[in-house]
């Protein structure tokens, strides 16, 4: 029953997909999970990798996003939602949760828990949301240390390590752009290149940097939401949406709830939810009562 309980494929086969994917010419598409149950369905439904975001685990803990969680939450929450895909998963470190020594520990942390890859970002820390205004990033050669105490402590080499400036909004692109340059000569893998405007934005960014590169395209921030094949046209290789799942869950739950507290009843929202059986499916139920018939279908015989 392999693949039941949880994923059938290695970390390292994990990563070595991603990185594969990441020099493929086509654009991985990582949309974020808020949970293990979504990370099955993002599976599911053909996708390429899975993305935790920062934001939506903060904000699951009714927390905002700026640097409150830890490593150990978000390690965890990291750890289970790669246990229950044999998709790639890519998860935000935040700074790397202080100075670099606590970088290299994130990552031996996040290999640890089946991670394919990690971001860390330029902000001072303790971070904030990327497309809020306000946002301050840390010299250039402060994140430089980060990033090498990082790749330093990587055992495997497939654990794609991922380097993401907010420099744009405060300093301008071209300045974002140096400092991926220095980024990818500390050894990054991938950079990300946080609230850039629009397509011309993303096009001047692929020109002048020779790495694979993520576009960041979440609602209501600062981007333009190009199409994923726009942005494979331009050559990005990788493009999260982050808060997409957790943004329109709490929509329909927000709604649901209203309408059951004034009605005094959900049954005009049947038809507005996962049915039992979509939920059970995706849940594996049958094969689990196979496994448990396989296990324990058995009589005793005497003894001769």
């Amino acid at each position: 029953m392999s693949g039941l309980l949880g994923s059938a494929v290695s970390a390292a086969d994990k990563r070595a997909a991603f990185r594969a994917g990441l020099i493929s010419g086509r654009i991985q598409r990582l949309p974020g999970a808020f949970n293990p149950l979504v990370a099955r369905l993002i599976e599911e439904i053909g996708f390429e990798g899975v993305y935790v975001s920062g934001a939506v685990l903060s904000a699951d803990l009714a927390l905002p996003d700026i640097g409150l969680t830890t490593l150990t939450e978000v390690a965890g929450r990291g750890q289970q939602i790669a246990g229950v895909t044999d998709l790639p998963v890519l998860i935000d470190a935040d700074t790397g949760f202080g100075e670099p020594m606590s970088a290299a520990r994130t990552v031996t942390v996040l290999e640890d828990a089946g991670i394919a890859g990690a971001h860390l970002e330029d902000q001072v820390n303790p971070k904030r949301c990327g497309h809020l205004d306000g946002k301050a990033v840390v010299p250039t050669a402060d994140m430089v240390r980060r990033l090498r105490a990082a790749v330093s402590a990587r055992r495997d080499p497939g654990f794609v390590i991922c380097a993401r400036t907010d420099a744009a909004g405060i300093e301008g692109i071209d300045a974002a752009i140096e400092r991926a340059k220095a980024y990818q000569d500390a050894g990054a893998d991938l950079i990300f290149t946080e609230a850039l405007a629009d397509a011309a934005d993303f096009e001047k960014f692929r020109a002048a940097v020779s790495i694979p590169l993520l576009a960041n395209m979440t609602e209501f921030g600062k981007s333009e939401l190009l199409p994923a094949r726009t942005l494979e046209s331009i050559g990005y290789n990788a493009v999260i949406y982050p808060v997409t799942t957790l943004r329109l869950a709490m929509w329909a739950a927000e709604s649901g709830l209203r309408e059951i507290f004034e009605k005094g009843t959900q049954a005009g929202l049947l038809d507005r939810m996962q049915h039992r059986s979509r939920l059970y499916e995706l849940l594996r139920y049958e094969r689990y009562n196979e496994f448990d018939s396989d296990v324990f279908n058995f009589t005793l015989g005497r003894n001769q």
